[in-house]
């Protein structure tokens, strides 16, 4: 099925198709983004609307996904802009957005949850930049040339976001983990 074209010819059914095939991913990307599950959900929608829109910009239907990317990356940047994080009281944990690929024992998963609690908040703690990068990278694994081009920055300011970003998970991982055993 040929999504793109269905979309420039306004098909709702090519939306709907869409939403079913990117919608949980660029879900995910956007909360880790924005630390907010509903406003993560208006920038999913928002940029899903947009591309409806404006799918006959897209030049190359197979870079898609990276432009879907591209477009909720920026709808969050855009929130990031304008909201003010101080109103915010809490963040929902991340565990329901990251992937279960088996069955762990309860010890095991036990502590996967309490590991995925920690560095899930540990990401929502950095600086948007390296939060944008760290996301990317890692959890929507997107390599370092199609960041920089999603981004429109250099491939050394990705470089160096990513490095930033992971000596303070690191820092703030090692903190957490000093705090636990000293109790």
């Amino acid at each position: 099925m040929d999504v793109v074209g269905q979309l420039k010819r306004q098909d709702e059914k090519a939306l709907q198709a869409l939403m079913d095939q990117y919608g949980d991913y660029l879900l995910r990307t956007a909360c880790l983004l924005l630390k907010d599950r509903q406003a993560a959900e208006e920038a999913v929608q928002d940029a899903f609307v947009t591309a409806y829109y404006k799918i006959g910009q897209l030049q190359d239907p197979l870079k898609l996904k990276g432009w879907l990317t591209r477009i909720v990356v920026n709808r969050c940047r855009m929130r990031q802009r304008t909201r003010d994080w101080k109103r915010l009281f809490s963040f929902a944990r991340m565990e329901p957005f990251l992937e279960d690929v088996s069955e762990p024992g309860p010890e095991q998963s036990l502590m996967l949850e309490l590991r995925n609690e920690r560095l899930s908040d540990a990401v929502r703690q950095l600086a948007y930049p390296y939060r944008e990068a760290i996301t990317l990278y890692y959890f929507n694994e997107m390599n370092i040339e199609e960041m920089s081009e999603q981004l429109e920055c250099n491939r050394n300011t990705i470089k160096a976001r990513l490095s930033r970003g992971r000596a303070q998970l690191k820092r703030m991982l090692e903190e957490g983990a000093d705090h636990d055993g000293q109790r």
